[in-house]
């Protein structure tokens, strides 16, 4: 698919992904990214959104509420992941929980051209921590979101999709 004919990873596919999955509580540091998707996820009926104040808090609130019985999913932004790894390796690595992190991708670009260092960084701190990902561009790449929630289960281990071209899809 050429570049021109991608059209974006769409808030309807991801909210019908969440449901599909189970989400029960989205955990998130609101942002102006994902406001299309923001509006579907507050009119959702089945979904709890978790606020937080900072991007760390996100993996002490998933901890809880997976320890609750519910299927949380963590909403955060790459550089927010970056700043929260003590929470990451504390909470999710360290009780194995099995939650999905949809990071936005910010600064990445398909051509390898990074235009932001935030970029440059994401894999290798999702690998230094041991979390395995998948590239999400677009509508076609959904199904990889339900692959990442069949192994966060399966690993009782936090696995990212990371989003690329943060959430540009998400902006109408």
């Amino acid at each position: 698919m050429s570049d021109a004919q991608r059209s974006g990873l769409g808030p309807e596919t991801v909210l019908a992904e969440m449901k599909k999955n189970g989400v029960t509580h989205v955990v998130w540091l609101p942002d102006s990214e994902t406001n299309w998707l923001y509006l579907l996820m507050k009119a959702e009926p089945s979904l709890t959104l978790v606020g937080v104040n900072r991007e760390g808090l996100a993996f002490s609130a998933a901890a809880g509420i997976w320890a609750g019985g519910k299927t949380p999913l963590i909403l955060i932004q790459n550089t927010g992941l970056m700043e929260s790894g003590d929470s990451l390796r504390g909470w999710v690595l360290g009780l194995n929980v099995p939650v999905v992190l949809m990071v936005g991708y910010r600064g990445w670009t398909r051509h390898g051209v990074n235009a932001d260092t935030a970029a440059t960084y994401t894999e290798r701190f999702l690998n230094a921590f041991g979390v395995n990902y998948y590239l999400v561009e677009d509508d076609a790449d959904a199904p990889r979101i339900s692959i990442a929630f069949d192994e966060a289960k399966k690993t009782r281990r936090p696995v990212a999709v990371l989003v690329a071209d943060e959430y540009h899809g998400f902006n109408r």
